[in-house]
């Protein structure tokens, strides 16, 4: 009995340690002061993720979100889905196509075309805070977060990395230490059935991957934010939220009256 219980003591230290992450980076106590406009300020005839949706949050005094994949030659395109059904009514992977393609495909019947990662950097050109969402497929994890960093290298503002990956914060982690990097979560154990592996459903539900990648903030959506794992996240080891995606006023007021960080969507706070 007496081993039994030690037994439990032991996995149930081990579980809050695996929960911790760093805690002490410069850069959050700037982030903590804005607004993050998720996929940018997008409304009817302004598309998500599109030029004219960051220069929309710049011009109100937000931060943006935004989201990038690695393009077949080896560029960064801003978007959101891995295909470009829902956005442009076309059946195409995005990692399938070249820079040059990209001012092919138009957003929601729009003039606004899908924009590379490059005149993002410049059309922002440090005036606001970006929050950069890794999204890797079929393995590249690696190399989108390389070639990600290796675009911001000379960027002079104010930025944040985070991915649903842990892969790529761990890479992030081992190659960029100094950067500030985010795990996303969610509840994903009904969610993720029959796409993700029960294992890893269990993980990223839980934040267990915190022990091996450090992430200095997780990124969590709103309505799952009372999950036990990431109760003691925030207030046991001390680590910022980030919460999203803020569809209403509401919610937008009770994200930051418990502290955190907020991605908002569909109205201006």
């Amino acid at each position: 009995m007496v081993a039994v219980l030690i037994v439990i003591v032991l996995l149930c230290l081990l579980y809050l340690w695996a929960l911790r992450g760093r805690t002490h980076h410069r850069l959050m106590r700037r982030l903590r002061k804005w607004k993050y406009a998720h996929r940018g300020l997008h409304s009817e005839g302004v598309p998500e993720n599109s030029l004219k949706a960051f220069e929309a949050a710049i011009e109100n005094g937000y931060g943006f979100e935004l989201d990038v994949h690695l393009l077949a030659d080896g560029n960064l395109a801003v978007f959101h889905d891995r295909t470009l059904k829902r956005m442009t009514g076309e059946d195409v992977q995005i990692e399938s196509l070249t820079t040059e393609q990209l001012s092919e495909h138009f957003l929601n019947g729009t003039d606004q075309t899908i924009p590379t990662f490059q005149q993002v950097l410049e059309l922002c050109d440090g005036k606001v805070p970006m929050i950069v969402e890794l999204k890797p497929v079929n393995g590249n994890h690696n190399a989108l977060s390389e070639k990600t960093c290796e675009m911001l290298e000379n960027y002079k503002g104010l930025y944040c990395l985070e991915s649903f990956d842990p892969r790529c914060i761990r890479w992030l982690q081992q190659n960029r230490p100094k950067l500030v990097r985010g795990q996303l979560a969610h509840n994903s154990m009904k969610e993720g059935k029959g796409k993700v592996p029960f294992v890893m459903r269990v993980v990223m539900t839980n934040l267990l991957s915190n022990w091996w990648n450090t992430p200095d903030f997780v990124a969590y959506r709103f309505k799952d934010r009372e999950r036990a794992s990431v109760v003691l996240a925030r207030k046991l080891w001390k680590m910022q939220g980030v919460s999203w995606t803020l569809r209403t006023p509401e919610e937008y007021e009770q994200a930051v009256k418990e502290g955190w960080i907020p991605i908002f969507e569909g109205f201006n706070p």
